[in-house]
């Protein structure tokens, strides 16, 4: 692979790879684009191009279609097939994380312009370019004028495209996290219960749910301030995020006070243990709170419950259980956690 041919502007300008087995076509197509002020990475072929294309994530791919290992068509298919999978293992991992950095670099890649420089030109040949996944296509010998208009407009799509994935991103993100613990939710929590509802429905496997209230957090808002209280409520959802440790668990804020720890593929006595473990975090915070009548710092009721999911029950079965053993929790004294199972 040819080095990546520095410029000192910032930001950095676009990134081209180019696959082609001839040397003078990777020469002169660097010298064009070079003169355009873009960044180059040259390979010989196609297996070198799906390398390069993985570690660099470039903005646009001018990819020849004859070449020996893999040619351009078989080539750009896979291009296509690494971006589908990257952007399908992200968006499993914003499913369970709604952390907007998991995915929008993933989103963008997909739609990176594979534009097809070719010396074959019949029609069936232009239609398995395209059918393949590319976004335009050059005949050869290649008229230098028409590829740069062709590069400045993919380029100039591409840019567009990012600016607006970016917002979209963000939107979802604000749409489905909490602003001040960056935690999911309601929005959020109902999705998520809802899917996961479906899901082990079909799998015939258990959803844990625990549902959490800061005891008398109101006492706490009036002796410290709200900007004391907000501060504990991100040190509060901190301690549950780093508890709730599988990969599909997912923590919540519920209300003002209130958490929910969604748990799929928990049984009840693993959902039992991540409410001792968080009932044990929120003790070592220490976070004075001389207005509760129960501790001296700052404390959980929790509210433990288990389903099975079927057809002929609902998640709000699940809420209502938490709930109850929530409420359980408090009139036995708070401080404590209940199952209800």
């Amino acid at each position: 692979m040819s080095g990546i041919s520095s410029s000192s502007a910032s930001p950095p300008k676009p990134l081209i790879l180019v696959a082609d087995d001839d040397k003078t076509t990777r020469v002169l197509l660097r010298k064009i684009m070079e003169e355009e002020k873009y960044r180059v990475v040259a390979v010989n072929d196609g297996k070198q191009c799906l390398d390069a294309y993985q570690a660099i994530k470039p903005d646009i791919v001018l990819l020849d279609a004859v070449m020996p290992v893999m040619d351009g068509f078989t080539c750009c298919h896979q291009l296509r097939e690494i971006a589908r999978n990257h952007r399908r293992s992200a968006v499993a991992t914003f499913d369970t994380d709604s952390r907007l950095n998991n995915t929008l670099i993933s989103q963008m890649w997909e739609r990176t312009p594979i534009l097809m420089i070719t010396c074959l030109d019949d029609e069936e040949s232009v239609n398995r370019a395209f059918e393949v996944g590319a976004t335009d296509y050059v005949t050869k010998p290649v008229n230098f004028a028409v590829l740069r208009h062709r590069l400045s407009r993919l380029v100039q799509e591409a840019q567009l495209y990012k600016h607006l994935e970016a917002v979209n991103q963000s939107l979802e993100y604000l749409a489905n996290v909490d602003g001040l613990t960056e935690l999911a939710n309601r929005r959020r929590f109902d999705d998520y219960l809802n899917n996961q509802w479906i899901d082990l429905i079909q799998k015939e496997s258990p959803l844990s749910m625990i549902l959490c209230d800061i005891d008398f957090f109101k006492f706490y808002n009036d002796k410290y301030g709200h900007p004391a209280g907000d501060i504990s409520l991100q040190k509060v959802g901190a301690v549950l995020s780093l508890k709730a440790q599988k990969h599909q668990d997912l923590v919540a804020r519920y209300g003002g006070e209130e958490f929910a720890v969604i748990m799929p593929y928990t049984p009840a006595f693993g959902a039992v243990h991540v409410a001792a473990a968080i009932q044990a975090g929120i003790k070592d915070l220490q976070i004075v709170h001389d207005g509760s009548p129960v501790s001296q710092y700052l404390t959980l009721s929790m509210g433990i419950a288990t389903i099975v999911p079927t057809w002929e029950s609902s998640p709000s079965d699940l809420i209502v259980l938490a709930d109850k053993a929530l409420y359980q929790a408090k009139n036995g004294g708070r401080d404590r956690f209940i199952s209800s199972s």
